[in-house]
């Protein structure tokens, strides 16, 4: 037996306290360790996930179910805090400048993908499925920029705002497609979908908005019920978004923008920032690592590295190009740019989810919808950019925040 087989065999029997304490040391000892490595916390809260998840030393096992809840809840929390930190008026001035960059960041690297799909020799269904995971991205890096107080800036409100569109326009092509693979072309299918959304979006905004500040301000004096109610807040928004097939995300950034105005200088506010910053967030990075098998990652570099290269590549350049036609079309400085393509990188939340059940997925011939190839390719793609995206994003984001300081009045 070698040495890590050892090690997970000895890991595989430590008592849940005992993971759960490694799991909580792992978050306080994190960020000193990134700060000296000066590397950004995202990643190496990502690299430890590698090293002690099922793949890795075991000593977190295969489907932790705990661990998942609360990585969901951290992935929601993402979202919803940075719905919260969003400067309305601001939001509200560039609302059709996040329209167009979501367009663009969801066209191109759609069509790109698709084009890559095609010249590898995948089906006209297969290769649009690919071209959609490349569609939507997960800001892995607005912990960044919310931490350097940066979400009142316009280049990174209308990031935020076309994460929305992107997520939402990309599985909408996604579950046409998937529809289309299993039982074939259904015009009903895709009007009922686009229905749904058209109902949604004001739903949240508009109703939920309304209510929300009802119910908030009717406990207003009782802090721990106000907290709560923020959180019940999020997840019935995210839960309505999964029961129309989009991602929670979606419905918990939503949420964070119906109900910004009421919690705005609310001390729950504050707490359920900090609740979230310091332990949801931070478990569901290191979660996020746990789907990563080094060897299926590097024997998937190795095998297929045309293939792998290509949807990199197509991914680098289709977010680039977004950016570029954007930002030069709203008269945005380089770093500007840079920051908003570097947010724009990472494929994790929505993609992940859209690939696994893609996997899964078979026509009446027993074909799967995307094969094993592009399955490991996909996560390959999903960890480099994981690691690329919010290492770029703290390197850019700095610099835009001093420009913009220096630009102040």
């Amino acid at each position: 037996m070698d040495i890590l087989e050892l090690i997970r065999s000895h890991a595989g029997s430590l008592p849940l306290l005992a993971r759960f304490a490694i799991g909580m040391a792992l978050i306080v000892g994190i960020p000193p360790l990134a700060r000296w490595a000066r590397l950004p916390v995202v990643v190496v809260f990502l690299l430890s996930g590698i090293v002690v998840g099922p793949d890795g030393l075991g000593i977190i096992p295969k489907h932790p179910y705990v661990a998942d809840f609360f990585a969901e809840l951290g992935k929601l929390l993402l979202m919803f805090v940075a719905g919260l930190e969003i400067d309305l008026a601001l939001f509200q001035r560039a609302r059709n400048r996040s329209i167009l960059f979501g367009f663009c960041t969801t066209l191109i690297p759609q069509v790109l993908g698709t084009a890559v799909g095609l010249w590898f020799g995948y089906p006209l269904i297969p290769a649009i499925v690919l071209g959609s995971l490349l569609a939507s991205h997960t800001l892995l890096g607005s912990s960044i920029v919310v931490r350097l107080g940066m979400t009142r800036l316009e280049p990174i409100t209308i990031t935020f705002g076309a994460t929305v569109m992107s997520d939402t326009l990309s599985l909408i092509v996604f579950a046409v497609c998937l529809s289309t693979y299993q039982s074939g072309f259904s015009a009903s299918g895709i009007a009922v979908q686009l229905l749904e959304i058209a109902v949604f979006i004001p739903l949240i905004l508009v109703g939920l908005s309304r209510l929300g500040a009802y119910f908030l301000n009717k406990v207003e004096a009782d802090e721990n019920a106000y907290f709560v109610l923020l959180l019940a807040i999020m997840a019935v928004a995210g839960l309505l978004a999964q029961s129309i097939n989009l991602p929670g995300i979606v419905g918990a950034f939503l949420a964070g923008l119906a109900v910004n105005a009421a919690a705005h200088d609310q001390p729950a506010k504050e707490k359920l920032e900090f609740f979230g910053n310091s332990f949801f967030i931070p478990i569901f990075f290191i979660v996020t690592g746990f789907l990563i098998d080094p060897l299926v990652f590097f024997h998937s570099i190795v095998d297929h590295f045309a293939l792998v290269s290509a949807i990199i590549g197509a991914l680098l350049v289709g977010k680039w190009l977004a950016v570029e036609i954007a930002g030069r079309a709203f008269a945005y400085t380089s770093i500007a740019r840079k920051t908003m393509w570097s947010l724009t990188l990472p494929q994790v939340a929505a993609t992940l989810a859209a690939t696994l059940v893609a996997y899964d997925t078979f026509d009446p011939a027993g074909q799967r919808l995307i094969d094993k190839e592009v399955l490991n390719a996909v996560l390959v793609l999903m960890l480099t950019t994981a690691i690329l995206g919010p290492v770029l994003t703290e390197r850019f984001a700095p610099r835009l925040r001093k420009e913009s300081d220096v630009l102040k009045p």
